[in-house]
């Protein structure tokens, strides 16, 4: 297959790159390549935001779809029938700050300015969200906005100017489209669309992205080595901290037929090239204990770029979404070739790193019950509120019988073991039983039977245990018979950006 070049909207303009690695990052074509050095690079492992862009892709129904990601894990060939936007375009036609910008002068939201353009992307991405009310004051919700802004760290003014910014942007006058008109770049979106596999390859290195779920099984299954990538929010740092080799990619990007969410036979149905974002919000709609995680999954730029189906491939003992749809009974599909399967989720997880995935097989969707147990929720022991790996990750579900005695538990943990892990003997101590506090307490007691964990950077073993078994405690306050109406147990500081766990 002869390769081609990489394709995509930026600076007003279409981009035709050719000759660089397949992992050159976005980050590092932007400052080294073209020199656009407004974007900035700090962590080069999508935790800091200074490298935030924005991306344009084209949705079903025709229109850009504008989301912000970190560009310093973002390889360049996944660019292609895409627009790039960075902060060098939001300059006017006559030198005037686009709204987002004047609005962090006047509400001094920068001193040292590094982080700044990061900002200043984040807050674009949510202003082209609410781009009807250009001009009008009505300013996003608060919580929208600190939600946008988790991926982007400030050390100098704080936050509660910059979240002020993102209050009174809306207020200034709205700008003139020039470069950025949207209708423009869905225009130019489609006129780059391929129907066909791309195939760009630089140093012996190939990259893959088939545009049908049929034509990516046909090339994994040619070449079953070949690594398959997603949102590159975990691959990109083997690239920029571990410096390691990874022949050859397989993108699932650009599979239409895998970013399908449907409801079928009593289940959601997600596939695997579904943003952690766009499946999450899905999933909260049917599981409303869901809403914490989400909102403390990484941060936005990365739930944009990182596919739900990829975390749950990685299979990491500390990945966030496994213990919620381990405990809610999820199924994932599997493919190779033509021939797909379903197996529960935590029968994938055999051992650290390692899966029941056969060569050539790889992660296809996801099946997760519609119907919720009675009782369900999710709790994350982290350093801080947002953008944080979990320490312990914990899920309980319970459906209690008529009688008041529970009739269905799961009980999931991530960061207590080599895999994220059901409780089989916390399971057992819950079933059957009355929901009480004996009942949990034995089963808090039943989880030093089920995990053995380590010590590590983030948590000796003596907290995960005690925490484990405190998030048990606390499942049963909030659920038990006489529980008081559910309390704000996590609050926002007033001000900031960040948030501030009390309990």
């Amino acid at each position: 297959m002869e390769t081609q070049t990489i394709r995509f909207y930026h600076r007003g303009q279409v981009r035709e790159v050719g000759g660089a690695p397949v992992t050159r990052t976005v980050l590092q074509y932007l400052r080294e390549d073209v020199r656009c050095t407004g974007t900035k690079e700090g962590c080069a492992e999508g935790d800091c935001g200074a490298c935030t862009v924005v991306l344009g892709e084209l949705r079903e129904d025709g229109e850009v779809e504008f989301k912000a990601v970190n560009a310093c894990i973002q390889f360049l060939p996944t660019l292609d029938g895409r627009a790039l936007i960075t902060v060098e375009d939001l300059r006017q036609a006559d030198g005037a700050l686009h709204p987002v910008q004047q609005a962090l002068v006047e509400c001094h939201g920068s001193q040292c300015g590094f982080c700044t353009p990061g900002f200043v992307m984040s807050l674009w991405a949510l202003y082209q969200q609410h781009a009807g009310d250009a001009g009008s004051g009505r300013a996003p919700a608060r919580d929208a906005i600190c939600d946008a802004l988790t991926g982007n760290l400030c050390r100098c003014t704080g936050y509660r100017p910059i979240v002020e910014a993102g209050q009174c942007m809306m207020a200034l006058p709205a700008p003139r489209a020039g470069k950025l008109d949207a209708r423009h770049i869905a225009e130019t979106l489609r006129a780059l669309r391929r129907d066909e596999t791309f195939h760009y390859s630089a140093d012996g290195q190939h990259f893959y992205a088939p545009r049908t779920a049929s034509a990516f099984a046909a090339l994994k299954a040619a070449e079953p080595g070949a690594r398959i990538l997603a949102g590159s929010t975990d691959v990109g740092l083997w690239v920029t901290k571990q410096f390691r080799e990874l022949g050859n990619l397989l993108y699932v990007g650009q599979v239409a037929d895998l970013q399908y969410i449907r409801e079928s036979e009593g289940m959601i149905e997600i596939g695997a090239a579904v943003s952690l974002e766009r499946a999450y919000a899905a999933l909260e709609a049917a599981h409303p204990g869901l809403r914490e995680l989400w909102k403390r999954f990484a941060s936005l730029p990365i739930r944009n770029a990182g596919t739900l189906g990829g975390n749950i491939a990685n299979g990491s003992p500390i990945g966030d979404s496994m213990p919620a749809l381990i405990a809610l009974g999820t199924e994932v599909v599997l493919q190779r070739g033509d021939t797909r399967r379903a197996l529960p989720l935590e029968d994938l997880y055999l051992a650290y790193q390692k899966t029941a995935m056969a060569e050539g097989e790889f992660v296809a969707g996801l099946r997760v019950p519609l119907a919720g147990p009675r009782h369900f929720r999710t709790y994350k022991l982290s350093k801080r509120f947002d953008e944080d790996i979990s320490a312990v990750c914990a899920a309980f579900a319970i459906t209690l019988g008529d009688d008041g005695v529970i009739a269905h538990a799961r009980v999931a943990f991530g960061g207590m073991a080599a895999t994220p892990r059901r409780g089989a003997h916390a399971e057992a101590a819950l079933l059957g039983q009355p929901w009480t506090e004996a009942t949990a307490r034995a089963a808090m007691a039943a989880l030093a039977q089920d995990y053995a964990p380590l010590t590590d950077m983030r948590a000796t073993a003596a907290y995960r245990s005690r925490g484990a078994a405190n998030l048990l405690y606390r499942f049963w306050l909030e659920t038990r018979a006489d529980a008081l109406p559910a309390a704000a147990v996590n609050v926002r500081a007033p001000g900031a950006g960040q948030a501030l766990a009390t309990a």
